[in-house]
C-alpha cells in the first residue's frame, strides 16, 4: 500500500480554523481538546491520525480508547468514512485499521488500571483517549502515557477529548482545565495543554444540523445546557449536589470565636486520599461581606487532604496521620471527633481509632447512613439540607482555603445504579467526612405532639394503665408519620 497524498487527505478531511487547527499543530506531550458538545472533538482526533500516519508511515502506531467497547462504535463508523476511501483496511476481529504506508490504529476499551497493565511493553506514537471524564481517576490514562515511545524518533503524544461532567470531572479539571486555555504547563521534559472548543467552533455541524442546539436545550436542565453549549467547567452535568453555590457557601477566612464549639471529621485513606475537616458551630449570627452566617451553622475552617495526586493517597501510617492532626490543631480545644466506623474494626491488633487515641486524637464512630430509609434522613439528605439552609441562608459554610472540598464536592455525580446515592468511583473522600460532620449535628426537626386521645362519654371505665398504653400508641404513630 502506498501513502496517501496530501491532496487526497484534504479532500477527505481538513481541520476547521480555530481550535481544531491548534489541536493539530500543538507540540505538547498531553493535548486535551474540548469543553462543549458539538465542538468536533472526535473528528479532530481521527483527522490528526490521518495527518500523523501519512507523515510517518509504518512508524505511526496508535491506539484509540474509550472506557467501554460499545462507546467506540460511533468513532469507528466515522473512521471508516475517512480512512477506507484512501485504501486503509479495517480488521473487524482485531478492531484495527491498517493505514496506507503501514501505520496501525487500534480501537480498544480501557476500564481500569488492570486493563492498562495489559499494554505495558507496547509502544505507541499516539494514544487517543475520548471522553476523558469517563475515567474515575487518572491512573489508567497515566499508565497509557508510559507506552508513548518510538524507536524511529517520532514525536509521541496523548491526544484526549472531554466535556464537563462525568465521574472524572474533578481530576480532569485539576490536571488540565485549571491551568487555563492554551497555557503550556511543563513537568520536566513533558508538557500538557488544554485547548477549549465550543459548538460555535464547529460550523460544519450547525450547517448540517440546524436543529442541534434546540434539541440540546430541550434535553437537560439549564445547568446542563450551559455546560454542553459553553463548556463551563464550573457547571457539572449530572451533579449530585445541585444546591452547591460557591458564591453562597465559600467565605473568606475569619477569626473563629473561642466560645464556639469545635470538632473534626475524618475519612481514612491509604492508597486513596484521607480527609480531615475541622468545624466550628456558629454561636451567634456573624455578619460577613458574603452574607450573614446564621447561629448554629457549620463552618469548615481547616482541612487536611492526604492526596499525593488526583484521587491517590499519601500512603501515610495511622501514627503519621494522628501526629499530623495533633500538629494542625495545637492550642485548640476540640470538643469531639467523628470518623468512619471502619477505623474502629480490629483485625488481630488495635484498631486505627485506638492507635490514634493513644496518641491523643480521639474519635467516636460516625453515623455512616448515606441514604435515608423508612422516613429517616440519610447523610446526604443532611448535607443537602444544610446547603439549602433556611430562608435563603445556608447552614454550612467553607473557608476559601479548604480547596479539596471546594474542588471535589460540586463534581460528584449520581450513581448510575442507585441515583439517590453518590457515585463512589468519584473523588468522594472530603464529601464523606463532611457527611459525618453533618450527621454528628443533625438538623432538628419538630415532631408535633399528638392530640390527646378522645373517648366516648359512655365508654367503659378506663384504667390509668390503659390510658397510658393508648397515649403511647398514639405518640408512636404520630412520630412515624
Amino acid at each position: 500500500m502506498g501513502r496517501a497524498s496530501p491532496s487526497q487527505l484534504i479532500l477527505l478531511w481538513a481541520a476547521q480554523a480555530g481550535p481544531q487547527q491548534a489541536f493539530l499543530r500543538c507540540p505538547a506531550t498531553e493535548v486535551v481538546y474540548g469543553g462543549a458538545r458539538g465542538g468536533g472533538k472526535t473528528d479532530a482526533c481521527l483527522g490528526e491520525w490521518l495527518v500523523h500516519s501519512a507523515k510517518h508511515g509504518a512508524a505511526a502506531k496508535g491506539i484509540f480508547l474509550r472506557r467501554e467497547l460499545p462507546q467506540l462504535e460511533a468513532a469507528i463508523a466515522r473512521a471508516k468514512e475517512l480512512y477506507l476511501p484512501i485504501g486503509a483496511v479495517w480488521k473487524e476481529q482485531a478492531k484495527t485499521f491498517l493505514m496506507p504506508g503501514g501505520g496501525v490504529l487500534k480501537f480498544r476499551p480501557l476500564e481500569r488500571d488492570a486493563d492498562a497493565a495489559k499494554y505495558q511493553g507496547h509502544d505507541y506514537t499516539r494514544v487517543y483517549a475520548e471522553e476523558l471524564t469517563n475515567w474515575p481517576s487518572p491512573g489508567p490514562i497515566l499508565k497509557m502515557i508510559a507506552t508513548l515511545r518510538s524507536a524511529a524518533g517520532v514525536r509521541c503524544q496523548l491526544r484526549a477529548t472531554c466535556n464537563p461532567g462525568g465521574v472524572g470531572h474533578a481530576w480532569v479539571k485539576a490536571r488540565y482545565i485549571a491551568n487555563g486555555p492554551y497555557r503550556l504547563v511543563r513537568d520536566g521534559l513533558t508538557s500538557r495543554v488544554f485547548i477549549p472548543a465550543r459548538l460555535s467552533d464547529n460550523p460544519a455541524l450547525t450547517r448540517a444540523d440546524p436543529g442541534y442546539v434546540d434539541r440540546l436545550k430541550q434535553t437537560g436542565s439549564a445547568q446542563q445546557v450551559r455546560a454542553w453549549l459553553d463548556g463551563d467547567w464550573d457547571v457539572v452535568e449530572g451533579a449530585y449536589f445541585t444546591e452547591w453555590d460557591a458564591a453562597k457557601h465559600i467565605v473568606a477566612p475569619f477569626e473563629i470565636s473561642n466560645e464556639w464549639t469545635r470538632f473534626r471529621s475524618f475519612d481514612w485513606g491509604f492508597a486513596r486520599p484521607f480527609s480531615v475537616g475541622w468545624w466550628a458551630v456558629a454561636g451567634e449570627d456573624v455578619y460577613r461581606p458574603e452574607g450573614v452566617i446564621p447561629r448554629g451553622a457549620l463552618v469548615r475552617y481547616r482541612e487536611w487532604y492526604g492526596a499525593g495526586g488526583p484521587n491517590a493517597g499519601l500512603r501515610l501510617t495511622t501514627e503519621e496521620v494522628a501526629r499530623g492532626i495533633k500538629e494542625r490543631e495545637a492550642g485548640e480545644r476540640i470538643n469531639y471527633g467523628v470518623a468512619d466506623p471502619a477505623i474502629f474494626s480490629e483485625d488481630g491488633g488495635p484498631s486505627r481509632a485506638e492507635i490514634m487515641r493513644r496518641l491523643g486524637v480521639g474519635w467516636r464512630p460516625a453515623d455512616n447512613a448515606r441514604v435515608g430509609r423508612n422516613g429517616a434522613m440519610g447523610g446526604w439528605d443532611e448535607v443537602r439540607a444544610r446547603l439549602r439552609g433556611k430562608d435563603g441562608r445556608p447552614t454550612l459554610y467553607v473557608f476559601s482555603t479548604c480547596e479539596a472540598v471546594i474542588r471535589t464536592l460540586p463534581a460528584l455525580q449520581h450513581d448510575a445504579d442507585r441515583p439517590e446515592d453518590v457515585d463512589t468511583d468519584g473523588e468522594d473522600h472530603a464529601a464523606d467526612e463532611l457527611r459525618y460532620a453533618c450527621m454528628s449535628r443533625p438538623i432538628a426537626r419538630k415532631i408535633e405532639r399528638p392530640a390527646e386521645p378522645q373517648f366516648p362519654v359512655n365508654a367503659a371505665p378506663t384504667t390509668v394503665a390503659t390510658l397510658n398504653e393508648l397515649w403511647e400508641r398514639a405518640s408512636t404513630r404520630a412520630e412515624r408519620i
